[in-house]
């Protein structure tokens, strides 16, 4: 057990700080831990040389009158530790108590200062962060069917649907997917490789690996980030390409569609647009945009 002024206790302390992006203050640290200046200094010269190893520096603040440590590129700055936070908030992706877990952890990459801050500017949307209906743990289960996914396991797991039925699937899991507050696993049936099926992960229940191991041809490997472009609202079926005539923000739909490339600019204000989809997503999607969207048949349609 350690006492207050014990070095080892002292210098672990003081290294805590120092990652933490906390500046060292003499003064202070010789009245917390009741040493002297040239103790004091010691230790900071043990630290230099400690972090001299890691390519990393301690800098003395004149302004400041304090020390702290040069190592940005290795700590997320306040920037991005708010950016992250506010995407945790608007994903509504886990329940709240993994949600404020995974806030914290984002806070302790800021000193004290820049915790304050950050945490004055969320407060608001943090006390009353409304977690999804399920309000289900969900980050030990999407790591356990990550795992299953990298050793090609074959799984099996009870799966509730929406119109509340339940039943037992067998599948082969190649990815998982995050859109519109929901992760999602997407697996091929057994004997069946052709089109993944998507799963809802907080429906599934009592998951464990089968035993056996799949294998999956170099040339058919499944890529997620190449199927996200062709799933819209997670309506999964063959491969469709379609054409259409848009007049509303361009922008916006190619950035809600990855796979629209513009075949022609009718006006400044008009494209025809092809893009591809599996399943009726995209479809459906195009036809509630109204009279902002013509779906269009082959290239003779103009």
């Amino acid at each position: 057990m350690f006492i207050k002024n014990d070095k080892s206790s002292r210098l672990l302390k003081m290294n805590e700080r120092l990652s933490r992006g906390e500046p060292l203050k003499k003064q202070s640290i010789k009245k917390e831990f009741n040493i002297p200046s040239k103790t004091f200094d010691r230790d900071i010269k043990f630290l230099r040389e400690f972090y001299f190893e890691t390519n990393e520096k301690i800098i003395y603040d004149k302004k400041l009158n304090a020390y702290y440590l040069q190592s940005e590129s290795k700590r997320l700055a306040k920037k991005e530790v708010y950016a992250l936070c506010k995407i945790l908030i608007e994903s509504r992706a886990f329940n709240y108590h993994e949600f404020n877990s995974l806030i914290e952890k984002l806070l302790r990459q800021c000193n004290f200062n820049e915790v304050e801050e950050i945490s004055k500017l969320i407060g608001n949307q943090r006390l009353n962060y409304v977690e999804l209906q399920h309000g289900k743990y969900l980050i030990n289960l999407i790591w356990e069917i990550a795992m299953y996914i990298r050793n090609q396991e074959l799984i099996y797991f009870d799966y509730k649907r929406q119109d509340g039925t339940e039943k037992n699937h067998h599948v082969k899991p190649v990815g998982i997917i995050f859109s519109e507050f929901y992760f999602y696993l997407l697996a091929y049936h057994t004997g069946y490789n052709k089109i993944p099926t998507v799963y809802r992960v907080d429906r599934i229940k009592n998951l464990s690996s089968i035993g056996e191991k799949f294998t999956v041809p170099y040339a058919d490997r499944f890529s997620e980030s190449e199927f996200y472009k062709r799933v819209l609202f997670m309506y999964t079926g063959e491969l469709q390409q379609i054409r259409f005539k848009y007049t509303g923000v361009l922008e916006s739909l190619l950035d809600k569609v990855p796979t629209a490339t513009i075949e022609k600019e009718v006006s400044k204000k008009e494209w025809v647009i092809r893009a591809e989809s599996f399943g009726e997503g995209l479809l459906m999607w195009l036809k509630s945009q109204g009279s902002k969207v013509q779906i269009l048949g082959d290239k003779n349609e103009k």
